[in-house]
């Protein structure tokens, strides 16, 4: 399915009904308390909707339904066969409202609408038909034991889980949480971002549509103080899985610390390191991965390639090419399907980075703010303690440092708290492979940018992540307890005496 105009794009936007109610126990409902919030266009600042405003009594009430679902069996007991059928169902639905889902996206996140038609909403699909495929297809063990015994291992759904997401990547997110924990049998509670909640709305009524029961999926619009916060500290929550910041990743701990020791799972921010050493082959090839690497969803990705790491002997080759690959990335109005870099999510996160174009020692590229919602795809030289070079920046900047050898390339990759993604450029397999084994962080990739694919496990070292995986069959154990079953078999006839 090809791209559509512009005009054809804002002709869908006008003829958008937008969700607004939040979404538990198989239907739209309004907030307990009857308040709502704005959820606004990022790039016109328009309103979009008022949108439910869920509190700590809605997650109550959509917990109880959740655990309703759960102990009755009516997801939790299907056979694995069953669960996939209507997950491939949501699948073939989502497919057919592929570009309803894609316009909602971009206007709800300021994402252009080349990757919510070409990336999010695929992917978003693909996400979900792979965790539906893998559902019948993995199997529990048994544990060597002697004769008179047998030892069973085997998965079972953890039970009630809070899933909460960030807003860089709405549709995507959504479908790397919920996919696994539907697998596996659970209930979920969904947080979509206060930024972009419509799209995780309209999916849940697809769900229904596609024959996943009431009670089982479940999604409260709100803040993280009205609904975030609650979903932490709630003691029938069973476990949490988290992506967004590190600060707020660390709350998740203490609230389950404060409660009842729910598990938990975070995916949190990243510095991500692109090391380009001297006998980096094809720069222009390596240019055009650095500049799709920051600049792609406008920085907006927590493994985004925020610093670049170049030998000095390449830097200035390197950087004119970067400079040619940037001018391929024009910015815009989202719903331009010529544009790939779009707006800002909101007026605060455009403040705060614009705070960092001011850090650059020397700009090669952009550093303007444009039209109170656009930044720039910049590059720029950075001092090792600046700012730009040690915060996550989550805009489209790429910060630039030089070094001499390639033990000083890797101490500057590891010298961050995070551990996220990182890439390495060079015709030497040997030193390549090397520094991807001593660079910590949980994606390394060698000559490309990248994060893997479904198949892979995603998550990161240090602040960066902590307690489980997104992505792969590895995402499967954070919805899952192991549970052993011992069996005897002896025959206590055998050791009777006639």
């Amino acid at each position: 399915m090809g791209l559509l105009t512009k005009d054809e794009y804002i002709a869908i936007a006008a003829d958008l009904d937008l969700p607004t109610g939040a979404f538990i126990n198989g239907g739209y409902r309004q907030a307990i308390s009857g308040k709502t919030f704005e959820t606004s266009n990022p790039a016109t600042g328009g309103v979009l909707a008022k949108v439910a405003a869920c509190g700590a009594e809605d997650v109550d009430f959509a917990v109880e339904k959740a655990r309703e679902a759960f102990e009755d069996g009516r997801w939790s007991r299907l056979h694995p066969s069953e669960r996939k059928d209507v997950l491939i169902r949501l699948c073939k639905l989502m497919t057919r409202n592929a570009r309803e889902l894609a316009v909602m996206e971009s206007l709800d996140s300021g994402k252009t609408i080349y990757d919510c038609e070409t990336v999010d909403v695929p992917e978003t699909i693909h996400c979900i038909k792979w965790h539906a495929e893998a559902i019948d297809k993995l199997y529990d063990q048994v544990a060597p034991a002697s004769d008179d015994h047998m030892a069973m291992v085997v998965r079972e759904p953890v039970g009630v889980v809070g899933l909460v997401l960030p807003w860089n990547f709405p549709l995507l997110m959504l479908a790397w949480k919920i996919a696994p924990a539907l697998a596996a049998g659970c209930s979920v509670i969904v947080k979509p971002a206060e930024e972009t909640s419509l799209t995780a709305l309209r999916v849940a009524e697809l769900a229904k549509e596609a024959g996943v029961p009431a009670g089982v999926l479940n999604i409260l619009p709100g803040t993280g103080p009205e609904v975030g916060e609650p979903i932490g500290t709630h003691m029938d929550i069973d476990m949490v899985s988290f992506t967004g910041s590190t600060e707020t990743g660390r709350r998740f701990l203490r609230y389950s610390a404060d409660s009842n020791l729910k598990e938990i799972t975070l995916e949190m921010g990243g510095k991500n390191p692109c090391v380009v050493m001297d006998d980096a082959e094809n720069l222009d090839t390596v240019a055009a991965h650095v500049v799709n690497g920051a600049f792609w969803n406008m920085g907006e990705n927590c493994s985004a390639t925020s610093r670049l790491i170049v030998h000095e002997d390449i830097k200035d080759a390197l950087l004119t090419r970067i400079l040619a690959h940037a001018r391929e990335w024009p910015l815009g109005d989202p719903l331009d399907p010529e544009n790939r870099v779009g707006a800002l999510v909101s007026k605060a996160h455009f403040d705060k980075v614009c705070t960092y174009l001011s850090e650059g020692e020397k700009v090669h590229l952009g550093g303007e703010a444009v039209d109170g919602a656009y930044v720039q795809p910049t590059v720029m030289d950075v001092s090792e303690d600046s700012k730009a070079a040690r915060e996550e920046i989550f805009g489209p900047v790429l910060s630039v440092m030089t070094v001499k050898t390639w033990d000083e390339a890797i101490a500057k990759a590891n010298d961050t708290d995070y551990g996220l993604a990182a890439s390495v450029f060079s015709a030497n397999g040997k030193k390549a492979l090397r520094a991807a084994r001593r660079i910590k962080a949980g994606t390394v990739t060698v000559n490309c940018f990248g994060e893997g694919d479904m198949s892979t496990p995603f998550g990161g070292y240090k602040q960066s992540g902590f307690g489980g995986r997104d992505n792969s069959v590895h995402a499967h154990d954070q919805y899952t307890q192991l549970k052993t079953i011992w069996l005897d078999l002896s025959d206590d006839d055998e050791d009777q005496v006639d």
